[in-house]
């Protein structure tokens, strides 16, 4: 039962703390002034019937409020129940005040803390759980999902203060006539089980939109990224029809939601007058009792209905943004639970050597290396050849950290890396992929990664263009460093994204540096230069290099041939083209 009615609350309270029960206060305070300010209208009623004299026998126990007025030495005249019924409801108005700007900035409060939970989750999200996870998940609870969990705070704190409010004024109704409010209570208690087939619907309906709103975003993103590809083979308008269907369910499950919530927003008054009304029928001709025994507890329970129908509309609005909120909980979930782990050891900037012993590494049940015993010493080049699947690129993610080694272990300069800083390990790697990596933004930022743009920041970024034989492009470009590259670098071609790839980690203070196919984008110009940037860095850093294209690769000073997760080979490259019968076969394949 607590985890039905109050996995929401814990929620919320787990990322508001004390902020929750403030707030909850302040609604208390309202209800409560407002309250005594609907006691003084009984006075005033009386004043109309033209009593000389205020009784507060008919107040029930909220007599003490009038008791209260004359014990400070003041007469119950007109003029001193309108101005205490103006006190009263000034009070009520700043607590209102004070309650509502209080409730915007604890909302805005958890909106900022969950979005920042996922950024910082994401970023301590471990490598090797998220190249299986859905990136149309990930795309969408970052951006699309955060929007509606913000929904459905507002409306959750809509439906506290609801809540709270109703209480308020059900006791206060209590106080002033028991009986009647026990009566409108029952009333108002049955009327609201009309709402949940209402509420249960939306539910499903909402559960529905946010998964069909992560497929929409995966496949959005596939769009962007293959565009090229679904243009030219003309199968956009095939692809787009699926994205057209799933639009389509969405709008579908949409309105559902709309129409249950229309149901609940037509109904709210109607219901209200329903359960008021039969009471005081019954209160009346059926028990007898006076309606000036009833009118005081009549106002509190207007209010109270009011406030539990209002209850009903935002708690529906909350059920609408609730399956985001469930996804939300369930998506920070995943990533806590498999976020890497916190390297805070020695800061390591291989002094001497990189050695693997006995290391073994399995995504599944198949084994994507085994026993792998290697030493790497500083600033030696080293390649990694062999056919697809062989365990190149998964050993090289290995050597940098991306994902622990399962069995054996891995060592840099005599440290275990689960003993080292592995962030400040990492800050000194250079990763240039097949895939050129180019952010939507300008040369500079691409190069620089955002540094400050002063004299020596500008020295260092045309000195790596000029090594990364790109600087005379720049150049010619309108906007120089500043010109815009576009997403994923669209406006320049493949060999120009690959050399301002290059270009970003001769910038950096590096003591690795890794290629893995990063040539594969270049012509046979391009690719001879990249290759003499190759040669002139070797001895300078250590040097790891994933090829098929063997070319790039005969200046090294040791090639490790992988067959099967195995390594079958180690030597320079023409001692192992005369040792290797395999390492033979694949390059009398290519042509140099």
């Amino acid at each position: 039962m607590f985890q039905r009615y109050f996995k929401h609350f814990s929620f919320f309270h787990y990322h508001l703390g004390h902020r929750i029960f403030v707030n909850m206060g302040l609604n208390i305070s309202v209800g409560l002034l407002d309250g005594f300010g609907i006691v003084m209208f009984l006075p005033l009623l009386q004043m109309v019937d033209g009593s000389s004299q205020v009784s507060s026998d008919e107040l029930g126990s909220l007599g003490f409020v009038i008791q209260w007025i004359e014990g400070l030495g003041l007469t119950l005249n007109l003029p001193t129940v309108l101005l205490f019924m103006l006190f009263f409801f000034t009070l009520k108005g700043i607590a209102r005040f004070i309650e509502s700007y209080y409730r915007v900035s604890v909302q805005y409060f958890f909106v900022k803390n969950l979005r920042l939970e996922g950024i910082y989750s994401l970023r301590d999200f471990a490598y090797q759980h998220f190249v299986n996870a859905d990136s149309g998940r990930i795309q969408n609870s970052l951006s699309a999902e955060i929007n509606k969990v913000a929904a459905a705070s507002s409306s959750y704190f809509m439906t506290l203060q609801c809540a709270v409010m109703a209480l308020v004024y059900s006791v206060l109704a209590l106080m002033a006539n028991a009986q009647f409010a026990v009566m409108v209570m029952v009333g108002g208690l049955l009327s609201n089980q009309l709402f949940k087939v209402i509420n249960r619907k939306t539910i499903e309906a909402s559960r529905k939109i946010t998964w069909e709103g992560h497929d929409f975003q995966g496949i959005l993103i596939q769009k962007v990224g293959f565009f090229k590809y679904l243009k030219a083979t003309g199968l956009i308008d095939t692809y787009t029809e699926k994205m057209v269907q799933l639009v389509e369910r969405i709008e579908t499950n949409g309105k559902k939601i709309g129409y249950y919530g229309t149901i609940l927003h037509a109904a709210k008054e109607p219901v209200i007058m329903a359960v008021a009304i039969a009471v005081i029928f019954i209160q009346t001709m059926v028990m007898g009792q006076s309606l000036a025994l009833i009118i005081l507890s009549l106002l509190f329970f207007y209010r109270a209905l009011t406030y539990l129908m209002s209850l009903q509309t935002f708690y529906n609005n909350f059920l609408t943004n609730s399956g985001a909120l469930e996804n939300m909980r369930e998506f920070l979930d995943e990533l806590q639970d498999h976020s890497e782990l916190k390297h805070s050891g020695e800061k390591v900037s291989i002094k001497n050597e990189i050695r693997l012993k006995n290391v073994s590494f399995a995504y599944t049940e198949k084994n994507i290396l085994k026993n792998i015993d290697l030493v790497i010493p500083k600033n030696q080049s080293v390649a990694f050849v062999g056919e697809s699947g062989s365990g190149k690129t998964t050993l090289v993610n290995l050597i940098t950290g991306l994902i622990p080694n399962q069995q054996g272990s891995l060592e840099v300069d005599g440290l275990p890396i689960e003993k080292i800083d592995l962030k400040y390990y990492q800050s000194k790697i250079g990763y240039i992929t097949q895939e050129p990596v180019i952010f939507s933004d300008s040369v500079f930022n691409n190069v620089t990664f955002w540094a400050e743009k002063n004299e020596e920041n500008l020295k260092r970024f045309w000195d790596a263009l000029e090594r990364a034989h790109i600087a005379e492009f720049i150049r010619q470009l309108p906007d120089g460093e500043d010109s815009l590259l576009g997403t994923n670098g669209i406006l320049v071609s493949g060999g120009q994204k690959q050399r301002i790839s290059i270009a970003r980690e001769l910038y950096k203070d590096i003591n690795i540096l890794i290629m893995d196919e990063a040539t594969s984008a270049l012509d046979s110009e391009s690719e001879k230069i990249i290759q003499e940037n190759i040669d002139e860095l070797k001895g300078k850093i250590t040097l790891l290099i994933v090829a098929h294209r063997l070319a790039t690769i005969k200046n090294v000073d040791r090639v490790i041939l992988l067959s099967n997760g195995q390594i079958i080979g180690s030597d320079g490259f023409r001692e192992l083209v005369e040792n290797s019968v395999e390492f033979k076969r694949m390059v009398d394949l290519q042509t140099f």
